[in-house]
């Protein structure tokens, strides 16, 4: 098999983790807060990072030596999951999935001021068109923008800046150190809130904490196992099979199906994001030496 589909195979299974995470944190947020449901996952996820970080070149990899860097990450990370979480108790899963694919759109945006970054023609006209797909699956005035909404597309922006803070430091600190500390923030964050928002789960909400939190781990070990065989432009784009388990799953344990204009919506979203990639594919092409 070749390293390119390797690294699909590796992707698709990375985003079917994260779906099945993101289907277990709307079950557990029938009950519990979304700062319990964090505080789990992450504790069952630090431990797990850890072992990762141990084989994958020794614990001395987390040290690090801009521990304010990581305060940052890690307090933009907890505001993209406790938005992520809650936004995913309140909207069906198929449309809550569809409306964090605006992502990557606010991070091309983003990182123009923050960044310094020029946005070409193509992109910026692709931007507006996956921008138009949120309107359309959001439906401003309508009964899918609510709280739920907002709290979705507040975590699309605050995962925007963790995606451009990875860019501006990442090559500075290794991974595993940039997963650890991003991961114990919001470990802390969350214990300290705890005593406010606590439920005793029930028998089954234990394990399902835990699998969230194994789930997590599995999907950032897999994507990363997918970039490191295959190229972004290859890769990255299988992303969007999460609409597909996002569908199914929220079909299959809350019998939800959604209407067509999420469907008309989420093409939209998923095709600009696809033009995006492959229009930095070929500036990536041509900016390469020939020789």
């Amino acid at each position: 098999m070749s390293p390119s589909f390797k690294g699909i195979g590796f992707m698709c299974l990375g985003v079917l983790c994260l779906a099945i995470g993101d289907a277990i944190a709307k079950w557990l947020g029938e009950v519990h807060s979304p700062l319990q449901i964090i505080f789990f996952r992450t504790l069952v996820s630090l431990p797990l990072i850890a072992v990762l970080a141990r084989f994958g070149g020794g614990l001395g990899k987390l040290r690090t030596r801009r521990p304010g860097i990581h305060l940052l990450r890690g307090l933009i990370y907890t505001g993209t999951m406790f938005c992520f979480v809650l936004g995913l108790t309140l909207l069906p899963l198929a449309e809550a999935t569809a409306i964090a694919f605006v992502a990557p759109l606010f991070v091309t945006l983003l990182s123009v001021p923050l960044l310094g970054e020029r946005i070409e023609g193509p992109v910026l006209a692709a931007s507006l068109v996956g921008f138009a797909g949120v309107l359309i699956v959001v439906r401003p005035g309508g009964e899918a923008f609510d709280p739920g909404a907002l709290a979705l597309i507040g975590a699309a922006i605050f995962y925007a800046l963790m995606m451009i803070t990875a860019r501006r430091w990442g090559g500075t600190e290794h991974l595993w150190a940039m997963v650890f500390y991003m991961t114990l923030v919001p470990f802390v964050v969350t214990a300290m809130a705890l005593p406010w928002v606590w439920q005793t789960p029930h028998p089954w909400h234990w394990l399902a904490f835990a699998g969230s939190g194994l789930f997590g781990v599995g999907a950032t070990a897999f994507i990363t196992m997918a970039f490191r065989h295959a190229p972004a432009a290859i890769a990255a784009p299988f992303d969007y099979t999460a609409m597909l388990w996002a569908v199914l799953l929220g079909w299959w344990f809350w019998g939800e199906m959604p209407d067509l204009w999420v469907f008309v919506g989420s093409a939209l979203i998923i095709g600009s994001g696809l033009a995006i990639a492959y229009h930095e594919r070929r500036t990536t092409l041509k900016r390469r030496p020939t020789s």
